[in-house]
């Protein structure tokens, strides 16, 4: 009879994904990963096949969490803070600048790697869809004005999110969070009807 699994997969890919963004994918090994979820690195192989494998999982759960975000955030108030809000949800406040550059580095893997490719891919083609979504919901409840060019201001929207994670990284401006904000915020301003 198998044993119950203890701890569950999301669980693990959650604490991988935080012992990735702390240490860095250049230091990752299975040792490590089995100290940080409580379990061996020997377990860790059998429920995801490798170290590869457990790190694409990770990656994979990560992605979507930034794209469930956007439904996540609260539902109430004008839909332009709705998406920002949304934007934002995911992103913890206590982030360093070392995570976040071994964020970028796992991104630098995700950019070379088809397989992780694939997943960061589909997950911004999806997050751009529901921030696409959001703005002409703005213009529909007269948030937006209606000239709005929705497709460019999605891309914008989507370009501004990713580039103000990297910006806070160099400048460390107050949290991650509250640059991440007032970023979008100061993108969005003159679109607003």
């Amino acid at each position: 009879m198998p044993r119950t699994k203890t701890i569950d997969d999301t669980e693990v890919l959650a604490t991988i994904h935080r012992l990735v963004q702390r240490i860095g994918p250049e230091r990752f090994t299975l040792a490590a990963a089995g100290l940080e979820v409580g379990l061996s690195a020997s377990t860790l192989v059998q429920r995801f096949g490798s170290k590869r494998a457990l790190l694409l999982a990770a990656d994979r759960w990560a992605v979507e969490r930034w794209v469930d975000g956007m439904d996540e955030a609260p539902v109430a108030g004008p839909v332009l803070d709705r998406l920002v809000a949304g934007l934002v949800h995911t992103v913890d406040d206590e982030t360093t600048a070392e995570e976040m550059a071994n964020s970028v580095s796992l991104l630098q893997i995700a950019l070379a790697d088809t397989e992780f490719h694939e997943s960061t891919r589909d997950g911004a083609v999806r997050l751009r869809a529901k921030i696409t979504e959001r703005l002409h919901q703005a213009v529909e409840t007269d948030e937006l004005r209606p000239s709005t060019d929705i497709r460019a201001l999605a891309e914008l929207v989507e370009i501004t999110y990713h580039g103000a994670m990297i910006g806070w990284a160099i400048h460390r401006d107050g949290t991650l969070a509250t640059f991440l904000r007032a970023r979008l915020a100061q993108l969005l301003r003159p679109y607003r009807a």
